[in-house]
């Protein structure tokens, strides 16, 4: 591995994050940065706005009962088949969180349009729905091509400061290797910059390997990379490990209560490992 300033640890990740800042947090088997997530606890991160492309789970969970958010824009948050997420169920019910309520196509669309680096992005789907009584920022509009009455919504383009994700390696020129999931790229061309954690590095340059250039995003859209062997524990990741269902029911048990909350990030949080 070369001295490449991309690569540092997971306290040097967190700290490159700043309070307030908007981040895209991927759902939680598309590679949840789960040891990013623990590091921002950590560093008392304060006021993030998250996007989370789509549906949300135990990384926003964690981050909300922590006091790290301020705003999640998102389909919906749950633990999946161990219920409820039990710190954004007691945030929304003590007010202490904004919610913009989303769907998943809405966000792909809003992330698209700034991927591409237009205002904003026409969808269909959304017409008839009750959401644009609640999100006054999507605009109604009649389609300029139709004839006739044919309304269409459009979305402003959403701009982060920052995409996190946990992929399978990088190598040491800084690209990184997300395979055939696409909906990364796309957070990390919408985003400022990127800061991704890594199972292993690859040694060579992964643009010029035709095996991996497809699925590769260029060094140009990251801002920093760290190695964390099972750095989405105990969430699943891809094909290389599975989900650590024990931990999630415990998580899921503890978490109901503040008191069991403070105790989960005690044990599992400020007194994890913290990896180099």
């Amino acid at each position: 591995m070369t001295d490449n300033p991309l690569i540092a640890n997971i306290e040097t990740l967190a700290s490159e994050i700043s309070d307030g800042a908007t981040i895209v947090l991927p759902r939680d088997h598309s590679g949840t940065p789960m040891a990013l997530v623990r590091a921002l606890i950590r560093r008392k991160v304060r006021g993030l706005k998250l996007i989370s492309l789509t549906s949300a789970g135990l990384s926003a969970d964690l981050l909300i009962g922590a006091g790290c958010v301020e705003e999640i824009e998102t389909p919906g948050v749950s633990l999946g088949e161990f219920g409820a997420a039990p710190r954004f169920t007691n945030a929304v019910k003590k007010g202490l969180i904004t919610i913009k309520d989303s769907t998943c196509p809405a966000l792909h669309a809003r992330l698209q349009a700034a991927e591409k680096g237009v205002p904003f992005m026409p969808l269909r789907g959304i017409i008839g729905s009750d959401l644009l009584k609640v999100r006054p920022d999507w605009k109604v509009i009649d389609n300029p091509f139709g004839d006739g009455d044919d309304p269409i919504v459009l979305l402003p383009a959403a701009n982060p400061d920052a995409a996190i994700f946990h992929a399978s390696m990088a190598d040491d020129h800084g690209n990184v290797w997300i395979g055939r999931r696409m909906e990364l790229k796309t957070a990390a061309h919408a985003a400022r910059e990127s800061f991704v954690t890594v199972e292993r590095f690859y040694d060579g340059n992964m643009i010029e390997d035709d095996r991996y250039a497809a699925g590769v995003i260029p060094a140009l859209y990251i801002g920093r990379i760290a190695q964390v062997e099972h750095g989405a524990w105990p969430m699943a990741f891809w094909d290389k490990y599975g989900r650590d269902s024990d931990h999630l029911r415990e998580y899921a048990k503890l978490a109901r209560s503040d008191d069991g909350f403070e105790q989960y990030l005690a044990e599992h949080v400020f007194n994890a490992q913290v990896a180099a």
